[in-house]
């Protein structure tokens, strides 16, 4: 399966966004970017520490993962990023408008089960409760899919592909 989509796989951590893109991109045959790789060095130094990020730290990042998405236009491409707020995702619009989410969805037992197992990753479960109240579903207006991060990654990647086929990118 091939898509001209670009699409961004969102969500709060721990729900799978760094295992699911890679997938999701390889299912769909176009390149993965890592949203965590866009961060200045400031934002993670912060995140480390357990202080969660402000809009004017997010606004730079949000910028470099438009920028990437606007390159990827026509040609698709998978890149992950939190897009917890609509205000995050009217941004990546802005600079991509024909931009794709996939929204990964679970309950805050099960996410923080699986925060509590990763290794090396720089989000403390801490601010995980922090992710849950800054997040914004998608609204009926944004293209996008919610899809449940119940089950393995494959499973995972099968619903988000199979939801996608039905969603058609933005006019630009």
């Amino acid at each position: 399966m091939h898509t001209p989509h670009v699409v961004v796989v969102m969500g709060v951590s721990g729900t799978g966004k760094t295992t699911i893109g890679p997938l999701l991109a390889a299912r769909l045959g176009v390149p993965y970017a890592e949203g965590d790789d866009f961060h200045p060095q400031a934002n993670i130094a912060k995140m480390s520490a357990g202080v969660p990020l402000e809009d004017a730290d997010r606004w730079p990042w949000l910028d470099a993962i438009g920028a990437w998405a606007r390159d990827r236009e026509g040609l698709g491409g998978v890149v992950s990023c939190s897009a917890l707020k609509r205000s995050y995702r009217d941004r990546l619009r802005d600079a991509a408008p024909g931009v794709v989410f996939v929204h990964l969805a679970g309950d805050r037992t099960l996410i923080e089960d699986r925060m509590s197992h990763r290794q090396g990753h720089f989000m403390p479960t801490t601010l995980l409760d922090s992710q849950f109240a800054t997040l914004q579903p998608l609204g009926a207006d944004e293209a996008g899919v919610t899809v449940s991060v119940t089950g393995s990654p494959e499973e995972i990647t099968e619903r988000a592909s199979a939801a996608l086929a039905g969603v058609e990118a933005p006019s630009r």
